[in-house]
């Protein structure tokens, strides 16, 4: 029998439970918390009394199934950071990381065009079987804070997280892992973190104007597939150029998704505005690890830019050539 609009809301409002729990859930899941605990509590016991030693988080990663967690909790470095970390570390070759991470004896030769990020199945199976990895991953936790290249390379709000300090149990680092745990949300959405402030910043020091958002034409003629542009130059009555953005640290199964859309913009652009560019800046170990889809994305662009110190020259370059600006 068919319930009035009143009734349903009532039941709503009558009967919410307000949080959903399963009780057995929720027990299985405080018995994995509480062994976390304990496996960090028994370190800290042992560090106390016989000091801080590489050979006890060995140990820890060799005989806790839950060690790697318990490490990554202790130093708040999450388990997508150091996915990306071990790609990072077999895909360039940096003499001083190489050798602390021990690569040469657990990174065999790899065709760097088809390269794949591993599961945490796989890096959990290394850790156990492979001595070499175990130790080059517990020597980054240690030591990776003073390798040049990551130094360079690592956001400084991820590279403090490699501090021996953690390591030791030391209050303030574990203040500072809480604060960096709680504040990642809004780090990661500050605008002034987004690789596209960078342009924005290089537009304006070189005095061009831009809109963002949609193109009249496209609203129109294609409202369906339309989509908003990033930056749009010198401004959407006459977008002479216009810019999208992908910088990309973890990977996603959109991505396919959303090369194929940025390749029927493209279409839509030359049909609307022929006299328009179409470019990308497209950077990021999240596309790093994704050729086949990175392929498509690029295949949108007339050209495409990186980050990267050269590229945003070559990127200025062009910006001259395009509106003669000094």
């Amino acid at each position: 029998m068919t319930k009035s609009v009143n009734e349903k809301f009532k039941t709503v409002i009558d009967k919410n439970t307000f949080y959903f729990s399963n009780r057995h859930f929720e027990e299985k899941y405080e018995g994995y918390i509480n062994s976390i605990c304990e496996s960090l509590l028994y370190l800290k016991n042992e560090i106390e009394t016989k000091g801080l030693t590489q050979k006890a988080f060995e140990r820890l990663l060799t005989d806790n199934i839950n060690g790697l967690t318990a490490l990554l909790t202790l130093t708040g470095f999450s388990n997508e950071s150091l996915k990306r970390l071990i790609t990072l570390i077999r895909v360039v070759n940096d003499p001083v990381l190489s050798k602390l991470s021990l690569k040469a004896q657990w990174s065999q030769p790899e065709d760097l065009g088809n390269i794949k990020e591993w599961s945490d199945s796989f890096i959990a199976h290394l850790i156990s079987n492979n001595q070499y990895f175990r130790t080059g991953i517990i020597n980054i936790f240690f030591e990776g804070a003073t390798v040049p290249f990551l130094a360079k390379t690592l956001p400084l709000f991820e590279l403090k997280k490699l501090s021996i300090s953690k390591l030791k149990f030391d209050v303030p680092a574990m203040i500072d892992t809480l604060v960096r745990y709680k504040g990642k949300g809004s780090y990661s959405g500050q605008s002034e973190n987004n690789p596209e402030k960078i342009i924005s910043m290089l537009l304006k020091k070189m005095g061009l104007t831009y809109d963002t958002g949609d193109l009249s034409e496209l609203i129109r003629q294609a409202p369906d597939t339309k989509r908003t542009m990033d930056f749009i130059i010198p401004s959407k009555a006459n977008p002479l150029l216009i810019i999208e953005s992908s910088f990309l640290v973890t990977t996603s199964s959109g991505q396919g998704d959303k090369s194929k859309t940025e390749i029927s913009i493209y279409k839509l652009i030359k049909k609307h505005y022929p006299k328009s560019k179409f470019i990308g800046f497209v950077d990021g170990i999240g596309w790093y690890v994704r050729k086949e889809d990175l392929k498509r994305m690029v295949a949108a662009y007339e050209d495409v830019f990186t980050f990267h110190k050269e590229e945003l020259h070559r990127f200025e370059t062009l910006l001259r050539t395009e509106f003669g600006t000094k």
